[in-house]
């Protein structure tokens, strides 16, 4: 036992740690969802992130030792959001027919999705600084921070918003569009993948292109859409305001 406290000390302070770590737990994670069926509780981006955090605090690993080799895996994210263009470029001839309809979908999706958290927040009497930072919970986590810092808000509680938004997107939106009984037609797909890019960004755009191309492709669009217009809109509007 004390050879392998001593094996545990040594391999927590290295930057293999914090990589070797996450892809072990997310591979983990992925092969129970997908023997799940793909349930979306089980999505294996939640519970990875449960793993780790409570691993680190189990063990008293400082973040920033963590972070060093899981930043090889951070790296990765922009080209992954690029990548997801691909699926758009397949499909470029009906965005060319539908950009219309699109685009106010994206501007009434996006205006919902913060003016109901900002209304929400009001209502429970949220201090200035945190209603702020929840007016960007529906785009991905780094440019809900940059709009936070400019309209006066907290990005790195604005960041925290937008992980949570994801998350609870991805692992309600199956059963909230089956509610609504949204078709798993190639339109009710759309609409889905559509709903789902726009409020839960990185996150719900993952969940939809795991269950479908379609879905994937316009959720990609959806979250390209919002970073466009949130980060020109919201500032512009609070600077009115």
């Amino acid at each position: 036992m004390p050879k392998f406290v001593e094996l545990w000390v040594y391999l927590s302070t290295t930057p293999l740690f914090g990589l070797t770590a996450t892809l072990v737990v997310y591979v983990l994670a992925h092969a129970l969802y997908v023997r799940l069926q793909q349930a979306p509780w089980a999505n294996p981006v939640l519970w990875t992130v449960i793993t780790i955090a409570g691993g680190l605090l189990a063990t008293d690993v400082p973040y920033p030792t963590y972070f060093s080799g899981a930043q090889f895996i951070h790296f990765l994210l922009g080209p992954a959001v690029v990548a997801l263009a691909w699926p758009l470029w397949q499909r470029r001839e009906e965005l060319r027919r539908r950009w219309a309809p699109l685009l106010l979908a994206a501007l009434a999706g996006g205006a919902a999705s913060a003016g109901s958290a900002l209304a929400l927040g009001w209502a429970f009497g949220l201090p200035s600084d945190v209603l702020l930072s929840l007016a960007s919970k529906s785009v991905t986590a780094p440019v809900a921070m940059g709009i936070a810092e400019q309209i006066g808000g907290i990005p790195a509680l604005a960041a925290v918003f937008a992980v949570l938004t994801g998350i609870i997107g991805a692992l309600s939106g199956k059963y909230l569009f089956d509610l609504l009984r949204i078709s798993t037609t190639p339109d009710g797909w759309m609409a889905r993948g559509f709903a789902l890019g726009t409020t839960s960004h990185g996150l719900g755009a993952a969940r939809a292109l795991q269950v479908n191309a379609d879905a994937g492709a316009y959720a990609g669009l959806a979250l390209g859409l919002q970073v466009v217009l949130a980060s020109l809109l919201i500032p512009l509007l609070f600077r009115w305001l």
